[in-house]
């Protein structure tokens, strides 16, 4: 039988490290509904198994790897207010990148092999969708930590997002936007949030007024960002609306459009926070310093929910390393899954899991005070517009304001019939 390499599987136990074997093959479809269906482990254990689904290698690795730390270092500070007895334990599968085939591939595994208590991850939309009918018939909550289309959470009612959709943030930008500027070209990654960020930002920035003279989907992966600039260049808006997934990419997008001078033309950058992720301004230097952007989390801000987050996770993970969204998911995942389990007394029962997320409220979150929508199962949180600046030798979103508070997910909210 042809092998893979084995999966990176982790455990939070003490000593708790193990690899899988061979690819868990299920040919026939009536099969593999009657394994899904009778797949969710028993409703007590001692150990509640965490199936995550992520891209842990590849330019998008730093998914997987943030959420990871952020869910072992929660566990870590806060595993003596579960019941006692209770442990975690999570087997992470690397789908490395917007895989569906292979993501629904390693769900199965997870529920019928490895008997998962829980599902969680989802990096991208398309895996989110692959995983959302196995998660629906095998009825195992699955706790989204970044996949941001709008869309995603009708797909299974399992399903929590405790992330964000692109509609949160870049709905307030074009609000915003359309106060400052008359003309605005819209550059998007051709998936899924992207389409989401593309319409949200052209709906309210078109109800305010402004003027979108130009728009392009670029390539998700390596994507040749020179000709997207010269266009944009030529057109001379007054600001350029980016939307693509945090990772390398947006480095390289940052790189052309320095190097073609649209900030030297006077065309703002703006877009959602994903184009100016905390980790990656080092890198980024002076190239990003000013531009402009909404989302729902910064590593600057002084709220003291955050300080205390971000003081526990240098102390873990060393001082140049930075937190980001993506990491502020992770942990609001875990604390979630962990307000669930008391509720139950450790157990994981689906249904009433699934009620304890719709009515998971955070006060205290890194990101300001957080609850889920019971109606869409999606994340309710501040937005706040940043901008790049550097603060003594460092380079930050700094918070300016909070341009919107408890905010529903919009993209839901204005479909509604």
């Amino acid at each position: 039988m042809a092998t893979r390499p084995p999966d990176d599987v982790r455990s939070v136990r003490p000593g708790g490290f193990f690899c899988g074997g061979d690819v868990f093959k299920l040919w026939k479809a009536g099969a593999l509904a009657l394994a899904l269906a009778g797949a969710a482990a028993p409703a007590a254990a001692e150990t509640v198994r965490i199936g995550v689904v992520n891209t842990f290698t590849g330019a998008q690795a730093i998914f997987g790897e943030y959420t990871d730390k952020a869910a072992r270092l929660y566990i870590k500070l806060h595993q003596a207010e579960l019941p006692a007895g209770v442990q975690i334990e999570l087997i992470n599968r690397d789908d490395g990148g917007p895989n569906p085939d292979r993501a629904k591939q390693l769900a199965q595994e997870l529920i019928v092999r490895d008997k998962v208590n829980l599902l969680m991850g989802a990096a991208f939309t398309p895996v989110a969708l692959a995983i959302a009918p196995l998660a629906t018939e095998a009825k195992i909550p699955f706790v989204v930590t970044n996949a941001g289309t709008s869309i995603v959470t009708t797909r299974s009612p399992y399903i929590a997002r405790v992330s964000f959709t692109l509609w949160q943030s870049v709905y307030p930008l074009g609000q915003w936007a359309a106060k400052r500027f008359k003309r605005v070209y819209v550059l998007v990654s051709d998936y899924g949030p992207g389409y989401d960020a593309e319409e949200a930002f052209g709906r309210s920035f078109k109800e305010g007024g402004g003027d979108i003279v130009g728009s392009a989907r670029t390539p998700l992966m390596n994507p040749d960002f020179a000709p997207f600039m010269q266009r944009v260049k030529d057109l001379k808006p007054d600001a350029l609306m980016v939307f693509m997934p945090s990772g390398k990419t947006v480095v390289s997008m940052m790189k052309s459009y320095n190097e073609l001078g649209l900030a030297q033309a006077g065309i703002k950058l703006i877009g959602p926070g994903d184009i100016v992720q905390d980790d990656e301004l080092a890198g980024m230097g002076e190239a990003a310093v000013g531009t402009v952007t909404v989302q729902h989390y910064s590593a600057a801000a002084d709220r003291p929910a955050n300080k205390a987050f971000v003081e526990a996770w240098k102390k873990e993970y060393g001082p140049a390393l930075v937190p980001n969204f993506i990491a502020v998911a992770g942990w609001d995942a875990m604390a979630m899954i962990f307000d669930a389990l008391r509720a139950q007394n450790g157990r994981i029962d689906p249904e009433a899991t699934m009620e304890a997320f719709k009515h998971f409220r955070n006060p205290d979150s890194p990101r300001g005070p957080i609850s889920i929508d019971p109606a869409t199962r999606d994340i309710v949180q501040n937005e706040y517009l940043r901008e790049v600046r550097k603060v003594g030798s460092q380079y930050v979103n700094v918070e300016l304001e909070t341009v919107a508070t408890a905010l529903k997910d919009p993209g839901k909210e204005l479909k509604k019939p």
